[in-house]
């Protein structure tokens, strides 16, 4: 059998005219690779054409169909046959395409609902010289269109963020709610690297879409935590991702185009978890410590079971200092007339390996801390007091630790004062390495907290210090 015929291609050309197999083979693979079903009529309606997909769909093969007279008889019922055929045709008579949907009969003896696209077929004189119909299932068409609708939908009116990257890790396509989020325009992310987007996460986004281009879409969404360059300034953001490998509908084995990324904005939801869970960990440690100081009989020792316990998660090094007694300054300068103020250390974290926090011993050597020290300027002010190395070196970080005679790792300090009944008794320094953010509001509100406990502790002890010992009869 010839292509043409297997195709369902009348034969245009005569056998010994030039070009006849050429011809032939090229319209009937035409025909056959279309994804669409095919049929044509002549000027008589009579079937000239009838291509494989219309076949597997109906189930007639192309020698059963071409050259019957319409579709009465056997691809539609009779009491439809005279409508179908005239709707079919009436395209030789009318400009453009028509759209018409209709039921088909299949060889098995099953109705099927078809979408038709028909339009005249002209021949060398400009007249119509028949028609060409091009159908489908309904329900593939439906399919089809809502795909492109929610496409549109998705890069119009979606509520979260849709990036489309390409094989090279670059912005193909985006809606506007990525483009708000990423503080950019629509046109002007598109085929930038993401590190030009983003400051911090890129490794582990591109990570992410590496792994998707490789092994496919993860099981479930992802929270990841990304710095966006926008132009009023960087913005740390939490993003739940979900991600999804594209690849082309019309490749024997799947090419990946690039992979679908949609995001949500969860900072706040993020940050209200981690906040609950810091409030929720810091309580149960003020709690455990109130119990274990409890335990102790020395109120000096609880003092440091207080500092030990909140150290956990929250800071490297603790000092505990204490308000030395002030002796009256030579000629009374300041309103009380005492000389400054000096501060005894009683109680420190180990500088060396961790460990519980050590008491100092009683020596009574007041501590040589320079002029506007933050520790001498909390007891002065009665109030908190921060202070941060700020973005210096590694080697200038340590001179500014040592000066104020802190451990050489230290860059970030907050210091409380102690006070119990009325009276500033001394001064309690939380100390935070490199590898820790500053301290902030929320940080030193649970120090206050923890200040307030050592402090009533370290006031006992001074006043069991100072009473008579008394025995029971």
């Amino acid at each position: 059998m010839s292509a043409s015929r297997r195709s369902g291609a009348t034969d245009e050309l005569g056998p010994d005219e030039p070009g006849e197999s050429g011809g032939s083979d090229l319209l009937a693979a035409l025909l056959d690779g279309m994804d669409a079903a095919l049929c044509a009529f002549d000027a008589d309606g009579v079937v000239t054409h009838w291509n494989r997909e219309a076949e597997r769909i109906l189930g007639w093969t192309a020698a059963e169909a071409v050259g019957r007279h319409g579709f009465a008889g056997w691809a539609v019922r009779s009491a439809d046959a005279v409508e179908v055929q005239a709707r079919l045709m009436s395209a030789m008579r009318a400009p453009g395409r028509q759209v018409h949907e209709f039921a088909l009969v299949t060889k098995g003896g099953g109705r099927v609902l078809v979408r038709t696209q028909s339009a005249a077929v002209r021949g060398p004189d400009g007249k119509p010289a028949g028609v060409y119909c091009a159908f489908s299932e309904v329900h593939a068409q439906i399919d089809l269109e809502r795909s492109i609708a929610l496409s549109e939908a998705l890069f119009e009116d979606a509520s979260w963020g849709v990036v489309l990257v390409d094989a090279d890790l670059r912005p193909a396509v985006v809606n506007a709610h990525a483009a708000r989020a990423l503080g950019v325009g629509r046109t002007s992310v598109l085929g930038r690297p993401l590190g030009e987007l983003l400051a911090q996460g890129v490794e582990e986004l591109e990570a992410a879409l590496t792994h998707v281009l490789a092994e496919g879409a993860p099981p479930a969404p992802a929270d990841m935590w990304l710095t966006v360059r926008a132009p009023g300034g960087e913005k740390r953001r939490c993003w739940r991702s979900g991600f999804l490998r594209l690849a082309s509908p019309l490749a024997e084995e799947p090419v990946p185009l690039g992979v679908g990324w949609l995001f949500e904005d969860v900072t706040e939801a993020k940050q209200g978890e981690q906040e609950a869970a810091l409030l929720r960990f810091r309580t149960n440690q003020l709690h455990r410590a109130a119990r274990a100081a409890a335990e102790c009989e020395d109120p000096a020792e609880a003092a440091t079971v207080h500092l030990d316990f909140a150290l956990a998660g929250f800071a490297d090094h603790a000092l505990v200092d204490r308000v030395a007694d002030r002796p009256r300054a030579q000629g009374a300068e300041d309103a009380d007339g005492r000389g400054p103020v000096r501060l005894v250390r009683i109680a420190a974290t180990p500088a060396g390996a961790p460990g519980p926090s050590l008491l100092t011993g009683a020596a009574g050597l007041p501590l040589r801390y320079p002029e506007g020290h933050p520790a001498l300027q909390c007891v002065e002010r009665g109030g908190t007091v921060r202070a941060d190395a700020g973005s210096v070196s590694a080697q200038r970080a340590r001179e500014w630790a040592r000066e104020r005679q802190w451990p050489d790792d230290a860059v970030h300090a907050l210091c409380v004062v102690l006070r119990s009944r009325g009276r500033t008794l001394g001064v309690v320094t939380f100390l935070r390495g490199s590898g820790r953010s500053r301290f902030e509001r929320s940080d030193t509100a649970y120090a206050e907290d923890v200040a307030v406990r050592i402090a009533t502790a370290l006031d006992l002890a001074e006043t069991l210090r100072d009473r008579p010992e008394t025995r029971a009869p």
